[in-house]
């Protein structure tokens, strides 16, 4: 299954660790040629020599999501080194963990600056290419199960991932007629390196206990809900907001 991604032209931003630098792999191991984009260009070197192999391809591209001038440079850089783009996987983002009373104004910025107005650059971006290709594309905003149900201490990030939500909705309202669809995965909590610790504590056993599936995700289950969203098999989705939670958003209040 999802044999048509072989070959596909795919960006990913946010590349450098976490969720960014495992779809990278799994779109290589599935034979795409992959653009690995972020700021630590170190991390993204080590990430396209460890997939040498794969039946598909990384590079590395130096993109900063919180600049509209580096992300159009950076785009255009990771079209002309894959030969055009077929599918961007919109990952970059940041968070932060803040009471709504203190949020500062640079705290607001920098989460909303690379969450929301970052992702609306990079999507722009990325479809004038696929329009002028004429052929279509996808693009796949990573949002997050707090833009459709809130937590505390997390105001400004739940806030952009709703927007994310919405924008996902409102391109793909627009960008059908150019056969550009533009989906969301919302994951759940989703165990990596820099929230591994946190899991394994009394306050993260807590947590999963509230989850209906009673653990936290691993990064292999968003595998089939991405490479869905990326392949043509979700050729008539479009706008959809697919959820990979344990259950999270429908559990009990």
């Amino acid at each position: 299954m999802f044999e048509d991604l072989k070959g596909k032209r795919v960006l990913v931003t946010g590349a450098s660790s976490g969720l960014g630098a495992h779809f990278a792999r799994l779109l290589a191991e599935r034979g795409a040629h992959v653009a690995a984009a972020a700021r630590r260009t170190d991390r993204l070197a080590a990430l396209a020599q460890a997939a040498a192999g794969l039946p598909g391809k990384i590079v590395p591209v130096s993109l900063d999501v919180g600049s509209v001038a580096a992300i159009e440079s950076g785009i255009a850089e990771a079209a002309g080194l894959l030969g055009g783009l077929d599918v961007l996987v919109n990952n970059a983002g940041v968070g932060e963990t803040e009471q709504a009373l203190s949020v500062s104004e640079a705290q607001w910025d920098a989460q909303l600056d690379v969450n929301l107005k970052g992702c609306f650059f990079a999507a722009q971006a990325a479809a004038k290419i696929m329009v002028d290709q004429g052929v279509g594309g996808a693009i796949v905003n990573i949002a997050s199960i707090l833009g459709e149900r809130v937590a505390g201490r997390v105001a400004p990030y739940a806030i952009s991932k709703a927007g994310l939500i919405q924008m996902t909705k409102a391109l793909a309202l627009e960008w059908a007629r150019h056969a550009i669809r533009v989906n969301a995965l919302a994951p759940g909590y989703i165990v990596t390196d820099i929230n591994r610790e946190f899991f394994a504590s009394e306050a993260g056993e807590a947590l999963k206990k509230r989850i209906p599936m009673r653990r936290a995700g691993e990064l292999e289950d968003l595998d089939g809900p991405l490479l869905l969203l990326c392949s043509d098999a979700a050729r008539y989705m479009t706008g959809a907001v697919v959820a990979a939670d344990g259950g999270h958003l429908v559990s009990g209040l």
